[in-house]
């Protein structure tokens, strides 16, 4: 780190590089872009090895054990690191190391900022765990003693204010972004909706609709079943000539590959390399998730490459209906029905409105972060 000198440091407690799952590209390109405007030091796992573009000043200092969690002995570490290069200020992603934040503060100074991708109690209550009272007195209290807190939606900002107590002139939205600043090129949809359909072998003039996510997660698996037996009958009885494709990660092996669906319709693609060819090239994104807490990364990454989405209202929380336009369709919880009439009335000639871009656009939003953390900056 010789040549170049960080301000700000941030601490990333589970690996995120290569990133390719939405809550690690959330973490890898905030910081890729907030590097460009400002130098920050990388706290997170060792074994990682991220380009010099992506995170230019990386430091594996966490063991990979999930025993880091606890470690007191990282305290001590990260001290002195902070020490050495005069940084005073540490984001923290994720409340986790709550307990490391509040040691930093007290006995050394540093002003703590914490990056909330979620409402991370309320994640675990909706998901069934029995330890989400315990995690919310945790988050609550790590909030409250932060100088200041990033959520990544007005309404987990708004939440926060009201059952955590913080208030609302130490925390901001840092929304989940996206690399584009304007619409693809027409050209581009086409170009991408052709390979879909010389890769699966389709005529070209079926309707694609797509599902995207972990399976494994809970809340994703949910929305998969309820497009697999609550949306897809109904469309099994239209005249519609479709497909739709299933891709992830994840999908339970008592499932099949998802092969008594194959006449169907119903397209396992499974993980994709490259998942913009499929937002660039299917027509509506099916995004029915009702738990989870939290902005959807897809939605966003759908909306950004002009595809039409039509969702659960709890799917779209963090975008607001005036940013999304027309792009955006929601429909109501546990209707399959109310699924079948957005789709119809979808228009393929809406666009995604420029407002969308520049709320979401990665290098607006870390240019706002940085209007909030220049206050804490050493000179």
């Amino acid at each position: 780190m010789a040549d170049i000198k960080p301000k700000i440091a941030a601490l990333i407690p589970y690996p995120v590089y290569p990133a390719k799952m939405g809550g690690q590209k959330g973490i890898a390109l905030f910081y890729r872009y907030l590097s460009e405007k400002i130098p920050v030091a990388l706290i997170g796992v060792k074994g990682q090895q991220p380009d010099r573009e992506s995170a230019p000043l990386f430091l594996g200092m966490l063991e990979k054990s999930r025993l880091r969690y606890v470690n007191i002995f990282i305290f001590f570490r990260l001290k002195r690191f902070l020490r050495i290069y005069n940084i005073g200020t540490l984001i923290i992603e994720h409340p986790y190391y709550g307990w490391l934040g509040w040691m930093l503060r007290k006995f050394a100074g540093i002003k703590i900022i914490f990056h909330s991708h979620n409402i991370e109690s309320q994640r675990f209550k909706t998901t069934g765990k029995w330890w989400w009272k315990i995690m919310q007195s945790y988050e609550g209290w790590a909030h409250r003693y932060a100088d200041f807190n990033f959520f990544i939606t007005p309404e987990d900002k708004a939440w926060a204010i009201s059952n955590y107590g913080i208030h609302p002139e130490k925390c901001t939205i840092i929304p989940y972004g996206c690399e584009t600043k304007n619409r693809p090129e027409p050209e581009k949809k086409s170009d991408a909706r052709k390979q879909l359909c010389a890769k699966y072998g389709l005529n070209g003039n079926e309707k694609l609709f797509l599902f995207n996510g972990t399976l494994n997660y809970k809340p994703n698996l949910d929305a998969l079943n309820f497009i697999l037996d609550r949306i897809n009958p109904l469309l099994q009885q239209q005249r519609l000539a479709y497909r739709i494709f299933i891709c992830g990660k994840g999908l339970p092996e008592k499932m099949g590959e998802l092969k008594d669906y194959r006449l169907k319709s119903v397209i396992y693609a499974g993980f994709v390399e490259d998942i913009n060819l499929y937002f660039l090239g299917t027509d509506i994104f099916l995004n029915p998730v009702s738990d989870g807490g939290g902005i959807k990364t897809k939605l966003v990454e759908a909306l950004a490459e002009n595809l039409t989405v039509v969702s659960s209202s709890n799917g779209a929380i963090g975008v607001p209906a005036e940013i999304a336009g027309e792009k955006l369709l929601l429909a109501e919880d546990d209707a399959p029905e109310s699924y079948l009439k957005n789709i119809a009335a979808a228009d393929p000639g809406t666009q995604t409105p420029a407002l969308f871009f520049d709320y979401f656009y990665w290098g607006n939003i870390a240019t706002k972060a940085v209007g909030h953390l220049s206050e804490f900056i050493k000179n």
